[in-house]
């Protein structure tokens, strides 16, 4: 049976909010993906949470006769029934289990899980339970290639009406049939993948601009004319005055009379009138045509350079990862000016690999930038509110970098709770002030949007300090980074992970 999810004429807005997020919004989703594409902090989570029931509507109706269900970009918590379905006795709970890999234990070593088993546990629930609705939120985050495929593929298996936010191209494409762009307060739809679906709103929006352009040549023509018949309407009131007319000037005053009665000079009015409503009419047709206004994107990040001979230096050794496996590696130095990419499969131990570098770093910590792979709700806030403390020239500074990292800063500051990316943002932004020696960050281009990733990209290459990225996206690491540490499970023990420098 084919299922319809309709929004009809929907409004929201946050409590906080000084303006709707939303206003009078109309979507139909049927089955199948619908990628929903947007910048940071744009309102995507929103979006899904009102299509799922987490959130009602101030205005307007949503459909929702159906089950629902919301996977969360954030891994903090077990999701609800994973012990169920990790102890289910069926062939489809079997066949998850087998797909994404998930062990019997994972509930209670959920802490020392990795954020990419976390994320595969995460669907694996939600895709179990089956419901007619269901809404992931970044599903590829913090998953390495081969995990991304086994996701692209469980998720393909999806008979229902699927809402997915990404910033994966490649997803997007081969998984959806349309994409919805939330560009606050409205929604766009558009069939297609991204790729599909970019070219034909560009389409769209170089024929609005055209035809603006147009239109705003054509009032600029018009009020040249109706400048001209001014003058001319202006000339002839003169024409028609007796002012400055002697008294006893009859010939004079009878001329004016009898332009008056013939209304020859009055034509220049006449002619000034019509021409300004044509003016009236096109210039209220050019304030209806509406243009998307571009943000001015890109930042520079004002890195200092350390005078120190090294920031981290490690002898051999070993980290343990869990209660059996170890990540064992060699002697490791960074230097002021190195550029390191980390790079293994999920669970290997990067993530623990730099939080033992963050412990040993010669380097001052007001000279450290940090931004972990995930930061939970709690902190986010407490980021936030940290940022709404600033003065009022600093908050400033720091709300025009996340602006040009392709953020609205009002409504980041008016959130109760920030979206992951737009933390990333703004913890990048407070660390810039500090002129970082050295900037880490785990996973960077998790939560963020595609813009975003581009300006990161040209932030990060023009930054003179030593830089440490943990990063699945391939191109990402070749544009900014110089040197490898590669983490791979060794040959002759499964549960041993060697990272090599390379």
């Amino acid at each position: 049976m084919k299922r319809f999810l309709r929004f009809q004429h929907v409004t929201f807005m946050y409590p906080t909010a000084g303006r709707p997020l939303f206003q009078d919004i109309a979507l139909h989703l049927a089955s199948g993906w619908s990628g929903v594409i947007g910048a940071n902090g744009a309102g995507k989570t929103t979006l899904l949470k009102l299509a799922t029931g987490l959130l009602k509507p101030d205005a307007g109706h949503i459909d929702q006769h159906m089950s629902t269900l919301y996977c969360p970009q954030r891994t903090d918590d077990v999701p609800d029934g994973l012990a169920d379905l990790l102890f289910a006795n069926s062939k489809s709970a079997s066949i998850l289990i087998d797909l994404l890999g998930l062990n019997d234990d994972w509930v209670q070593r959920w802490a020392t899980l990795s954020h990419g088993e976390r994320k595969r546990a995460q669907i694996g629930v939600a895709l179990w339970r089956q419901p007619d609705v269901l809404a992931i939120d970044e599903p590829t985050n913090h998953l390495d290639r081969e995990a991304r495929d086994i996701i692209a593929g469980a998720l393909k298996a999806f008979r229902g009406i699927g809402l997915l936010v990404s910033h994966d191209r490649e997803l997007l494409d081969s998984l959806c049939q349309q994409c919805i762009f939330v560009d606050p307060p409205g929604v766009i739809a558009r069939p297609g993948g991204i790729t599909k679906a970019m070219q034909a709103l560009k389409t769209e929006q170089a024929y609005v601009q055209r035809q603006y352009n147009l239109k705003k040549r054509a009032v600029k023509k018009l009020k040249r004319e109706a400048s001209r018949r001014k003058a001319l309407a202006d000339e002839s009131d003169k024409k028609r005055s007796k002012r400055g007319l002697a008294r006893r000037d009859h010939d004079g005053r009878e001329k004016i009379d009898r332009a008056r009665v013939t209304g020859k000079d009055g034509v220049g009015g006449k002619l000034y009138s019509q021409i300004k409503s044509r003016v009236e009419h096109a210039q209220r047709e050019l304030e209806g045509i509406q243009i998307k206004k571009e943000q001015t994107l890109g930042i520079w990040l004002p890195g200092s350079f350390s005078k120190r001979d090294f920031l981290v230096h490690l002898p051999l050794g070993s980290l343990p990862l869990g209660t059996q496996r170890r990540l064992v590696y060699p002697e490791l130095v960074i230097k002021p000016t190195d550029r390191i990419a980390v790079t293994g499969p999920n669970g290997a131990g990067k993530s623990t690999l730099i939080r033992h570098i963050l412990g040993a770093l010669n380097v001052p910590k007001a000279h450290v930038t940090y931004v972990p792979q995930e930061i939970d709700a709690r902190r986010s806030y407490r980021i936030l509110e940290r940022a709404r403390r600033l003065q009022r020239t600093q908050l400033g500074h720091l709300m025009t970098v996340v602006s040009r990292l392709g953020s609205r800063p009002h409504r980041l500051l008016e959130s109760d709770e920030p979206s992951p990316g737009e933390t990333r943002k703004l913890l990048l932004a407070i660390g810039m002030t500090q002129e970082p020696h050295i900037i880490i960050m785990d996973e960077p281009t998790n939560h963020m949007d595609l813009p975003s990733i581009t300006c990161l990209e040209d932030a990060l290459s023009d930054c003179p300090c030593s830089l440490v990225l943990v990063s699945h996206d391939r191109r990402f690491l070749e544009t900014l980074t110089r040197i490898e540490w590669c983490i791979a499970r060794d040959t002759d023990s499964k549960n041993t992970f060697s990272l090599s420098v390379v």
